[in-house]
């Protein structure tokens, strides 16, 4: 064979063979350096590279959103382990485990060590969901780990919260420790399959806020669940797993959810035309929020205002009263003294739109209703509460029972469940008659409320019925036109007017131009015959325009009195009428305008009654020419 076809043949299997990997993938041939190189998952969505958090210099292994401004990082491998320059390797060994190091070191900074039977054919891939895969290279593509399996302070779409008691995999997301350190941070968002499954934001190892728990909808303590428009989540309760996943609907949406490390989990989606994160909702977000903020047996209600957002449950009373007294409920409630609750007339108090306590300690069972839930709790001395296990309006199937402290409850508007807490009769009659009381006064005032609207009904009427008579007798006389108008009103009363300076004639294009053509901006209101505006005249005095539309049914005749009896017997101190307009069909009342002050700053020794009674009668002639009298 010609040496040279031979050499040619050797350089095309070499370039054939180092550039056959694409560039989300990583082998023992093809590795990352730390000098700004990146594999990229094939939709262009992550990236995985080295990188320095904030303003830290170490060097780290991660994942981050490829085609984001800012560095959005979602998943560290040696977040524990920093690199104090960058001499670092991420490469897959001998034995197939994916490993990083850090040159004149023998041992790995960070590895996936997984045990694999001798040498491994596999690869590395970087997925369009954020996840980096160890795969093996062959026909069966066995996925042998997975960074989902190992998350740190980010959960994404199609990422699970939960445990698998048969892989006994935990997946349990941790905070940074700070903006400049991706290391095990102080709190974790984990999932608690204890009773009825929730999940639980700890601080340390004391819980720090709850989800509330599964309403084959939602958790019940977050309410923004209820926007399942933009989200499909999916709960699984199967024995061996406890997991719970959030995917969005829309692959166009990009949403993470985050453990801060000021203690707070948020959850974001990206807005590609702010280019920024939008947060969607958060928790803890309030006092009620925290895990046992009223201790046990409290019922925290943050609509309670000007008052301690924590009370008792009934049949229970605050531990330490001064402690309550001054704003301290974190001791909780006890059972009244000298109260039984066995077999002697007890019952239950409902409290509506509830997150119902802790159930990591409650009794479930799924195979009977709300009913059944009651007789079995009323059968138990122990049993201090009950609710549905299912659903948010109490008709759903399931039971929940609790048989000790209540724990962590509190109030919502419109979500939350049902929940009964078991009372001693006494309780019972109390809150009956409460009830009755509640009933008696929401009555009166349907009572009251009927009566008025009735009164206003007739009040319309009657003015409906004057002003359509009116209207029939004014189009009889058939005095629509201006001359009529003049007519009317009389020309020697417009004269006259003009002549004293008591009521000014104003052309329409001075009040259009005060006006600015009759602006919305200027316009103060709509009143039965029409809009009034503001407006300023040349001389810089603020005026108000009755505009009378010509659809309205006042007449000219009523025009005229406006006119000439306001005119002649307004109050020197009272809102003056200044002028009138007239022009084609447009007929216009200009009066001075008065912002909007306490009325006895305007009229001097006048007392409130007759300003009230100054104003009715002018309300009611305007409206209906109907005087109003005492």
């Amino acid at each position: 064979m010609n040496p040279v076809i031979w050499l040619l043949k050797i350089l095309l299997i070499f370039f054939l063979s180092h550039f056959s990997f694409s560039s989300d993938i990583i082998t023992q041939h093809h590795f990352i350096k730390d000098n700004d190189e990146v594999i990229v998952s094939s939709g262009n969505i992550f990236a995985l590279g080295f990188f320095s958090p904030g303003s830290s210099s170490n060097r780290f292994v991660g994942i981050w959103y490829y085609q984001h401004p800012e560095k959005t990082v979602v998943w560290v491998a040696n977040r524990e382990n920093p690199i104090n320059d960058t001499s670092g390797v991420f490469s897959i060994d001998r034995r197939g485990n994916l490993v990083l190091f850090q040159t004149n070191q023998t041992l790995p900074v960070w590895s996936t060590n997984i045990s694999l039977a001798g040498t491994s054919n596999c690869i590395a891939q970087v997925l369009d969901s954020g996840n980096l895969v160890l795969i093996h290279n062959d026909t069966t593509k066995a996925v042998l780990w997975q960074s989902f399996d190992h998350p740190t302070n980010t959960w994404l779409s199609f990422q699970k919260l939960g445990l698998n008691l048969r892989t006994g995999v935990n997946l349990i997301y941790t905070s940074w420790k700070s903006p400049d350190d991706p290391g095990v941070g102080n709190y974790s968002f984990r999932m608690n399959p204890n009773g009825s499954p929730q999940i639980f934001l700890y601080k340390g190892s004391t819980p720090w806020w709850r989800s509330g728990a599964w309403t084959e909808q939602r958790w019940s303590g977050i309410p923004q669940m209820t926007q399942n428009f933009i989200f499909k989540d999916t709960f699984v309760n199967a024995g061996y797993e406890v997991s719970f996943s959030s995917d969005v609907r829309n692959s166009s949406i990009v949403s993470r959810t985050l453990v801060k490390e000021t203690g707070v989990l948020q959850r974001e989606t990206w807005n590609n035309e702010a280019q920024r994160w939008i947060v969607f909702y958060s928790a803890p977000t309030e006092r009620c929020d925290f895990y046992g903020y009223c201790g046990p047996n409290g019922y925290c209600n943050p609509y309670l205002a000007g008052a301690l957002e924590c009370t008792c449950f009934p049949g229970f009373q605050p531990k330490s009263p001064e402690g309550w007294f001054i704003g301290d409920s974190a001791g909780g409630c006890v059972r009244k003294r000298g109260v039984s609750m066995c077999g002697n007339g007890e019952g239950f108090v409902k409290f509506p739109h509830a997150k119902v306590p802790d159930t990591s300690a409650a009794v479930v069972n799924m195979s009977i209703g709300l009913k059944q839930c009651k007789e079995k709790c009323l059968r138990n001395c122990s049993c201090m509460a009950y609710a549905s296990a299912n659903s948010e309006t109490g008709r759903g199937i399931g039971c929940l029972t609790w048989h000790g402290d209540l724990m962590d409850a509190r109030k919502y508007t419109y979500t939350g469940q049902d929940l009964y807490i078991r009372v001693d009769k006494n309780e019972i009659a109390r809150y009956t008659k409460k009830g009755l009381l509640h009933n008696r006064g929401v009555l009166a005032i349907i009572i009251v409320s009927l009566a008025v609207v009735l009164l206003i009904l007739i009040a319309l009427s009657r003015c409906f019925l004057r002003r359509q008579r009116r209207g029939r007798a004014r189009k009889s006389k058939n005095i629509f036109s201006f001359t009529s108008f003049k007519d009317s009103l009389g020309e020697k009363e417009i004269d006259e007017s003009r002549r004293n300076g008591d009521l000014p004639y104003f052309d329409l294009g001075t009040i259009a131009a005060a006006t600015n053509n009759f602006s919305s901006d200027n316009k103060l209101g709509q009143g039965g015959f029409g809009p009034v505006y503001k407006g300023v005249l040349l001389n810089g005095q603020e005026i108000a325009v009755k505009r009378l539309s010509n659809s309205s049914s006042q007449g000219l005749q009523e025009f005229k009195n406006e006119i000439v009896l306001i005119a002649k017997l307004q109050h020197r101190n009272l809102v003056r009428i200044l002028g009138c307009c007239v022009e084609g069909e447009e007929k216009m009342l200009v009066y001075e305008f008065l912002p909007n002050k306490s009325l006895d700053f305007i009229i001097f020794g006048m007392s409130s009654f007759k300003l009230l009674i100054t104003y009715a009668n002018n309300f009611c002639f305007k409206l209906c020419m109907i005087p109003f009298k005492i």
